[in-house]
Formats: C-alpha cells, structure tokens, sequence
C-alpha cells in the first residue's frame, strides 16, 4: 500500500503532468530573461576584446572588473538567494508579507553594512591586488605601469561590492515571490552601459592601449563606467522588489531577531561556496595575466560556459526552489524528491545541446568572439580549444547548480560546504600545474581544465549526499535522460553539415556568423522537437 501511495506521488509530480509543464514553461520565461542578459554579456565580452586588445592593459581592466563582484561573494553572492529565497517562503505562508519585509529589511541591514566594510578593505587592498594582478608580467618597466594601473581601477571599482549585494538582495526578494523576469533581465543593463563605456574610450583614445601609454582619461571612464552600470543594475533589482510586494527597507535591528539570526548562521555556514569559487577564479585568472591577452581568452570561455548553465540549470533551479522549499516546509518528502528529479532531468535536457554545440563548432564560434584588436589566428586557436573544455564544464556545472539548490531547499548547508572545498581542490591542483606548462596556448587550455575539474568534484560530492537524502525516493529518471541523450543524436547531422560548411573558407565573416546562428537554431529546434515527441509519448 505503502508503495502505491508513493508511486502516485510521483506520478502526480510527473514531467508529463500538468504542473511540471507549468515549472516548464515558466523555466521558459526565465530562460527568455536570461538570454538577453547573456547575449549583452557576450556582447560586452567582444567589444572588450575588440577596443582593448590582447594587452597588459586588457588583462588589468577585465580581472579588476571581476574583483567586486568576487569580492561580494565573500559575503553570500550566489548562496545569498539560496539562503534567503526559502526562509522568506516559509515566513510568507506563515506570517504574511509584513513579516517577510521585516525579515528582509533586518537581513538587508546586516549585509549592505557587512559589504560597505568590505568595500573598503578592497580600497585598501588596491596596491596589493594590483600586484597580484601584475606579477606574471616578464618585463620589470611593463609589470610596474601594469600594477600602478591596476591598483587605481581597484579604487574606481570597489563601490560596486554595495551594489552587488543590493542588487543580490533584490533579485531574491523577486524569487521568493516566484516573479522572475525582471530580475532575469537586470543585468543587461549593467551590460549596456560598461560596453557604451568601453566604445566612448575606444572611439576617444583609440584601440590597442596598453600599459605603457594608458592615460587617466580611460582609466577613469572605464572605472566610473563600470560602476555605474552596476548601480543601474542595482537600482532595477530593487524596483522589481517593490513591485512584488517586497521592498527592501534595511533596518539595524537583527540582532534581536531569532528567525534572522538563524538566516545570518546559514550565510555563514554557506560561505564557503562563494568563497572558494571565488578564489578559485581569482587565481585562474592571476594565471592566465601571465599570457598577453590570457585574462580575455580565459574569461571569454567563462562567459560561454554561463550562458547555457543560466539559460538551462539557473533558469529550472529559479523557478523549482521555491517549489522544493514549500515540499520542505510541508514535510513532503515524495513532493520533493519529485521536484528535484523534474529539476535534473530538465537542467540535463538544456544541457546536452550546449555540449554537442561547442565542442563540434568550437573553431567557428571563438573566430566569431574575437574581434578587432583580438582578432589573430594563435588566439582564435587558444579560445577554441579552451570552448572545446569549457562545453563539458558546463554540463558539470549544470548538475552542480541544480544539486545545490535541492539541498538549501532542504537547510542543508553542510554538504555544499563539502561540495565547496572540493571545487577548490580540484580547481587549484590544476590551475597550478598549468603554470608548469612552457607553451602559452596549451596552458590556457589546462586552465580552462581547472574550471572543468572543480565543477566535477563540485557536482560528485552534491549528487552524494542527494542520494543519501532522498532514500528511499528515486534520485533520477534514467528513461527520460536517456530519451534526451537520444534526441541528442538527433543533432548530429546537422552539426555536422554545418561544421563541414563553415570549414570550407569560401564564405564572408559576416556569412558564417549567419551560417553559424542558423545551423546551432535548426539544430536545437529538432532537439526540442525530439525531446517533445518523447514526452507527448509518454502522457497518458
């Protein structure tokens, strides 16, 4: 009895069902959102390496960029929404929206002061970041413009340590509310302005600068630019806030609060995830500074690597926390494991074309991001095959966002902990062995196979400690991965007349852009209709 009770659970919970087709298509929405901030993200990328160059230059400017927002982790960053997202649902079913924006304000009033400190220990820091930022550069007189420069945009950049959090805080309040696409747009703002940035100091000083000739004219516009485009970030996450009911109206009142008190020990014991993520990045990226252009190369690959796990794994684990956290809070484990299973199988489905894609078209699309100033042979090279890593990180990746979210929806911050120092192990070792590697084009690949390892070991050590949580429950659904995988196959064909055409070099650059987009859209259009045909089979 007790078998049939549980196995109508799942298939009320079903992907066939109607619900999971409502978590489907609001993962669409998400995804929509998500795409145009992406899009601006890649776009931001190019013009990056198109004004900029492969420069000293190049490597200051997009490495102290990343410093706020790496430094923000440090508070929460991206277990900040994993933390709060559940709590304020519980307090929403319990108390109401009153209750929700007093926990909000309180939690908000600790963090914005805690960041606010943060960001001047960055100030602080800037000599020294800059000569870490600077320290694999060869050439003394080089290595000492380098580091001066990266020191001051340190200080033009460490406001947005405040702005990150807030914008952070605002995007979980819209969450928690299950409303999503304006936080999922939100960054594209920020996108638009640092690229308006970045072309005013191109088109005013010209393209190619380096170190040696950088002025205080476009160490300024692009510091100044930066920040304001998070702030224009910031302030569209907050007014999504308010229009969802939850404004943020910090408040210094935490400390007598047991329920914030309680929110504020999980940040802390959750930290470790940002953390070590974020050191695992920032000495990837001190190690590729050792290559003229290294730093663009490496986060170019980064940035391709975030688009399909936030049009896929962010876009399902955003709408399917609040879910899970609900089936939590009701003491529904079936409910649960029927979420978490709907959440790996739809994270594996959006995953699997990205891996055909970049790993058969990887020549193709690095030609594509490396414009103007980047745009030579031996770096096209170096990208593809840092794309050809980063398609299998990125499936890693996927399943590691997705486990994560499954085990806040439970409290449990123990285990992503875990999964947090072996991201780090794994992702140090070899970022560390790549150093020893003498060729330049080679070690960003092994670089590149540091992001690959930590979201390996990231991903083994959650998809544990899931499985021993969801006993006695299923913790997957082989038949409909493995209809996936077979959808896939599906692909093949046509990825493979497109890479054949691409490769004849008779067509113009702008045709093979064209070229490009037309065979990864027909190619993902027979794999969405693939997986359709798949489950329409299976509903009753």
């Amino acid at each position: 009895m007790e078998h049939s009770v549980s196995a109508r659970s799942v298939l009320r919970a079903d992907l066939s069902r109607p619900a999971a087709r409502r978590t489907v298509r609001r993962s669409a929405v998400v995804s929509g959102g998500i795409l145009i901030s992406r899009l601006t993200g890649l776009v931001r990328v190019v013009v990056v390496g198109a004004v900029l160059g492969p420069t000293y230059f190049a490597n200051a400017f997009v490495a102290t960029n990343m410093v706020p927002n790496l430094t923000y982790s440090v508070i929460a960053g991206p277990a900040l929404a994993l933390v709060i997202v559940p709590t304020v649902v519980q307090v929403l079913a319990r108390g109401g929206p009153d209750a929700a924006i007093r926990l909000l304000g309180r939690v908000s009033g600790f963090l914005l002061i805690a960041s606010a400190v943060l960001a001047g220990i960055v100030a602080l820091s800037a000599p020294v970041l800059g000569w870490c930022l600077s320290l694999g550069i060869p050439q003394p007189s080089l290595r000492e413009q380098a580091e001066q420069t990266a020191t001051v945009l340190v200080l033009l950049v460490a406001p947005q340590v405040v702005l990150y959090t807030a914008a952070a805080l605002g995007a979980a309040a819209q969450q928690a509310r299950e409303r999503f696409t304006l936080a999922a747009v939100a960054p594209a703002a920020e996108n638009v302005v640092l690229i308006a940035a970045v072309v005013v100091v191109g088109v005013h000083w010209g393209p190619g600068l380096d170190v040696a000739e950088i002025t205080a004219g476009p160490l300024v516009v692009l510091g100044l630019g930066s920040t304001l485009a998070v702030a224009v970030h910031a302030c569209l996450q907050l007014f999504g806030a308010s229009r969802a009911g939850l404004p943020l109206r910090p408040s210094l009142r935490w400390r007598p609060d047991p329920e914030v008190a309680s929110v504020l020990r999980r940040l802390r014991n959750s930290i470790s995830l940002p953390l070590t993520r974020s050191v695992a990045l920032y000495v990837l990226l001190a190690a590729a500074s050792t290559v003229p252009g290294g730093v663009i190369v490496v986060q170019s690959a980064y940035t391709v690597m975030q688009v399909p796990t936030a049009l896929g794994a962010r876009a399902v684990s955003t709408v399917v926390l609040p879910g899970m956290s609900a089936a939590v809070a009701r003491d529904d484990h079936s409910g649960f494991a029927a979420s978490w299973r709907q959440a790996l199988t739809l994270a594996s489905i959006t995953s699997l074309p990205p891996l055909l894609l970049l790993t058969a078209l990887a020549h193709p699309i690095a030609s594509m991001l490396a414009n103007g100033q980047l745009h030579s042979d031996k770096l096209i090279d170096q990208l593809a095959a840092c794309l050809a890593v980063i398609a299998v990180a990125q499936f890693a990746a996927s399943v590691h966002m997705v486990g994560l979210d499954a085990l806040f929806a439970q409290l449990n911050t123990r285990c992503p902990r875990v999964a947090s120092y072996a991201l780090l192990a794994a992702s140090l070792t070899v970022t560390f062995a790549a150093l020893l590697v003498p060729d330049d084009q080679s070690r960003l690949v092994v670089l590149c196979a540091g992001l690959l390892a930590g979201e390996l070991a990231g991903a083994v050590t959650v998809l544990f400690g899931l499985r021993a949580a969801l006993r006695p429950e299923r913790w997957i659904d082989h038949a409909q991965i493995a209809r996936a995988l077979l959808a896939c196959v599906s692909m093949v064909p046509i990825v493979a007349f497109g890479r054949w055409f691409l490769s004849t070099g008779e067509i113009s650059r702008a045709g093979g852009v064209i070229a490009l987009g037309a065979c990864g859209l027909v190619a993902i259009a027979v794999y969405a209709g693939a997986v359709r045909i798949s489950w329409i089979g299976r509903c009753p």
